[in-house]
């Protein structure tokens, strides 16, 4: 006997089945076990389908055996508070019919992605100052940048001035604000697992 109850809430398929219905009968269906319609139905072959790629990606996902990053919550947190601590904004140079502002943490973004593109670099913390104002009224600033380095590089000595140059670069062309001083520091390490 096949159970073909549906409920108010279950999505109905072309043919009429449910699709909670054709969930609960996954199993049986690939057991051999198909009453006359699933046996012969595209759309209930379509949706079993469906719900087997769901159900293996799903699987997939619990047997990973890779642990989530460690700064995985710390990164997910500081994405949330970015939006409730935007800080100070900052002038821009405009032309003369009008001024616009930046926040910080948006130029934060733009520096910590510019030393992210430098391999073997991850930006941790951005720290923006506005130290006076330009020619054409556009913010001076100066940064204190913290990055982790991979474990194993051997060209350390020259990752620090690769980061300075596009993070210099960027703020000039990405911001148009005066960049007055640049501190980097090498604050961590990190190791990549293998894939």
């Amino acid at each position: 006997m096949t159970d073909t109850t549906v409920t108010d809430e279950d999505y109905l398929l072309p043919c009429g089945r449910g699709m909670e219905q054709v969930w609960r009968r996954l199993d049986a269906v690939q057991q051999g076990r198909a009453d006359a319609h699933e046996a012969r139905c595209g759309d209930c072959r379509a949706a079993r389908e469906s719900l087997l790629a769901l159900r293996a990606a799903t699987q997939e996902l619990i047997d990973e055996p890779d642990p989530p990053p460690p700064d995985l919550f710390g990164r997910i947190m500081f994405a949330v508070r970015a939006e409730v601590r935007r800080g100070q904004t900052l002038l821009l140079p405009t032309e003369p019919a009008g001024s616009v502002q930046i926040s910080e943490e948006a130029v934060a973004t733009v520096m910590r992605f510019a030393a992210d593109t430098v391999p073997g670099v991850r930006a941790r913390r951005c720290r923006i100052r506005s130290v006076g104002t330009g020619p054409q009224g556009e913010n001076i600033i100066q940064v204190a940048m913290s990055i982790a380095v991979r474990i194993g590089e051997d060209h350390l000595d020259g990752i620090v001035p690769q980061v300075r140059q596009r993070v210099a670069a960027a703020v000039s062309a990405r911001t148009g604000l005066l960049l007055g001083r640049l501190d980097v520091t090498v604050a961590d390490v990190y190791q990549e697992k293998d894939r």
